[in-house]
């Protein structure tokens, strides 16, 4: 009887040994397939940049014979890539740097000061985050169209600036709001003021905070197409997003050009992404957390 139990016992830990070894199998199995699908776009653009239009044509998807830097050469000497990069990074890095000191300002006085009307002011950057870009172009072209600002690199950052900054007060005001009032309270004992306090304490707590949002504005800003295209029609002012438009247009034809193009687009963000993916992903949890 009991040599009876003892199999039945051990039968049902080998099933369950036996589920629990083919859920896991199962699970691995679509992470990869995941994985795969996901990779394959880049890998798609990355290996045809290094091909010939020939070896293009007769082999879209394998690797090449040989590693060919023709098309690169065609966009950094034959087009106006470097224009494009240098607007962009122009664009992108004013936006960005500017936005965090104006969120990071704003989110440290809402989580802070007590003032009246502090819940109404941050409700209402928070419902600022649900209003789509696009039903604001045309008034926005209007306005700036008045001042003339249409045309400079001025329009493009406000624009961006008002877009990222709802998100930004946020998510650092859930940040902010979690430092304990005791080491503000120390700090202005020993005789710092507001913005020194901003300054040289919370600034310096909210580092992985700012990184995540540093990585999340130039994802945005660098990859924007629909502004730039409406508010920076010259030809010297056109960003990467755009340029790589027209070079498809004009490269149709010639698909090893185009993804030099998107790779050179591609690598900075990329770049980014890869060395600052740690401080991104601690930024958003502890957010998540402490918030």
């Amino acid at each position: 009887m009991r040599k009876a139990v003892r199999r039945s016992i051990d039968s049902e830990r080998m099933l369950r040994r036996a589920k629990k070894l083919g859920t896991g199998v199962v699970k691995h199995l679509i992470l990869i397939t995941l994985t795969i699908l996901s990779l394959y776009p880049l890998y798609f653009v990355i290996v045809n940049s290094v091909k010939t239009k020939i070896e293009y044509n007769s082999n879209k998807i394998g690797l090449p014979p040989g590693i060919v830097f023709d098309a690169y050469r065609k966009v950094f000497f034959g087009e106006k890539f470097p224009r494009w990069l240098t607007n962009t990074l122009i664009v992108t890095v004013a936006s960005v740097l500017l936005c965090l000191f104006f969120s990071s300002m704003a989110g440290f006085v809402i989580s802070k000061m007590e003032f009246k009307g502090k819940r109404l002011i941050l409700n209402s950057v928070i419902s600022l985050m649900v209003i789509p870009v696009i039903v604001m172009i045309i008034p926005l072209f209007v306005l700036f169209g008045r001042f003339r600002l249409n045309n400079s690199y001025i329009s493009v950052i406000v624009i961006y600036i008002g877009v990222l900054l709802p998100f930004n007060v946020y998510l650092l005001y859930s940040y902010f709001i979690t430092v304990p009032q005791s080491i503000l309270d120390s700090a202005l004992i020993d005789g710092c003021g507001s913005f020194r306090i901003y300054r040289s304490i919370m600034i310096p707590l909210s580092a992985s905070a700012l990184m995540t949002l540093v990585v999340y504005d130039v994802l945005w800003a660098w990859n924007e197409f629909l502004i730039s295209l409406i508010f920076l029609q010259r030809e010297k002012l056109r960003t990467l997003m755009v340029g790589l438009t027209l070079l498809q247009g004009r490269y149709t034809v010639n698909v090893p050009t185009i993804m030099a193009g998107l790779v050179s687009g591609i690598l900075p963000i990329l770049l980014l992404y890869i060395f600052t993916q740690k401080y991104f992903v601690k930024g958003l949890v502890a957010g998540a957390i402490k918030g």
